[in-house]
């Protein structure tokens, strides 16, 4: 099938999203016509990367002067100590601005390698090949680069947008179900956040996409992309209206950081459970309507989605939670900051309340 192509426009960037499958083939070919002249590419690779992908990227580019480091990629690996080691190659290579760093992997991947690539020289060519459904709909697009630290996740940044993306297909099917999972958690939060029209067909094909359909799931795909790609260009660096993306978002990186990263709960399962608590946060303060509640509710229901904070908490772990959510970046108070919804493509920003106040109502949700 011929690639899906979307262009981000944002003011300090234009570029291209391709999706589809067998891109990785003609790799060299689709980096010539979307990128400046360059002479040297570092690949960033994840090791769980299959090597097949690798044999075939090195037969695109045939003799040229590309280099390969292949790294663990996990969030406890996402820290500065990475990033070193990736601009410690760079200049022992001496690449210049004008040379390349592509990531294959993951959301990690790219978050770090796109960082690395935003501090060198102050900023090279950057293509990311997203690798998993999660970071092709979600981390490989607006430019948000960063790694974790003790105290948090993500807090050590910078926006830096890519000159390429190449979101091939055909790594999706290397990936467990429970990944693909991770991925549609969001999916859905960009069709609960911006289009119900996305949300009844997700509602209707989920199995396909889930089963990596075609062409249901390169079109999930591009309507993911396509609505977070609107919200970038209207607001970049997350001034304001961008803050819409993270709904669900400060319960879920609270959720990750309680349990230090651990496999038991990996991010999109997080995501999932976060946008379900601010789901039931926002139905409970009389904001979200019941009937569009329910509607929500029983697609994650019939879908099987992770929903069930019981499952990974107690009450024993709140004051932790609570902390967590108190360092989240959209905080301006020492009151919480929560994205909310109204109804399906309706979310609000820049709802604040008191510490004690989300106590209570983690407490109650962890009698259910």
């Amino acid at each position: 099938m011929k690639p899906k192509k979307l262009i981000i426009k944002t003011v300090s960037q234009k570029y291209s999203i391709l999706i589809g499958p067998n891109l990785i083939v003609n790799i060299s070919k689709i980096m010539k016509k979307n990128l400046n002249n360059f002479e040297k590419c570092l690949f960033i690779v994840d090791k769980k990367v299959p090597k097949k992908f690798i044999f075939l990227i090195k037969k695109s580019f045939q003799n040229k002067n590309i280099f390969f480091e292949y790294l663990t990629m996990n969030e406890k690996n996402k820290n500065l100590q990475t990033v070193n080691k990736i601009l410690k190659i760079l200049l022992i290579k001496n690449f210049s601005r004008k040379d390349c760093l592509i990531t294959i992997g993951g959301g990690i991947t790219g978050d770090v390698g796109g960082f690395a690539a935003s501090l060198f020289k102050r900023g090279l060519q950057f293509v990311n090949i997203p690798t998993t459904l999660l970071s092709q709909v979600d981390s490989s697009v607006g430019g948000k680069t960063g790694v974790n630290t003790k105290y948090g996740k993500n807090l050590i940044g910078s926006f830096y947008q890519p000159n390429l993306v190449i979101s091939d297909t055909n790594f999706l099917k290397t990936l467990p179900y429970r990944e693909i999972i991770c991925g549609y958690a969001e999916i859905l939060k960009h069709a609960l956040i911006a289009n119900k029209k996305f949300f009844k067909y997700l509602d209707k094909n989920f199995l396909r996409i889930l089963k990596l359909h075609s062409p249901f799931l390169e079109n999930a795909i591009y309507e993911s992309c396509k609505i977070k790609k609107d919200v970038v260009q209207k607001d970049e660096k997350e001034q304001d209206f961008r803050k819409i993306l993270n709904f669900g978002h400060t319960f879920a990186h609270a959720f990750e950081a309680t349990l230090g990263y651990s496999k038991k709960l990996n991010h999109g399962e997080a995501v999932l459970l976060g946008v379900y608590i601010a789901l039931s946060f926002s139905n409970k303060n009389k904001i979200l309507k019941r009937n569009e509640y329910s509607l929500i509710l029983n697609h994650f229901k019939k879908s099987s989605l992770p929903s069930n904070i019981n499952k990974f908490f107690s009450k024993k772990n709140i004051n932790k939670i609570l902390s967590f959510m108190q360092k989240d970046k959209k905080n301006i108070s020492k009151k919480i900051n929560l994205i909310l919804l109204k109804k399906i493509g309706y979310p609000i920003i820049n709802n604040s309340y008191k510490i004690n106040y989300i106590k209570s109502f983690l407490k109650k949700e962890l009698n259910n």
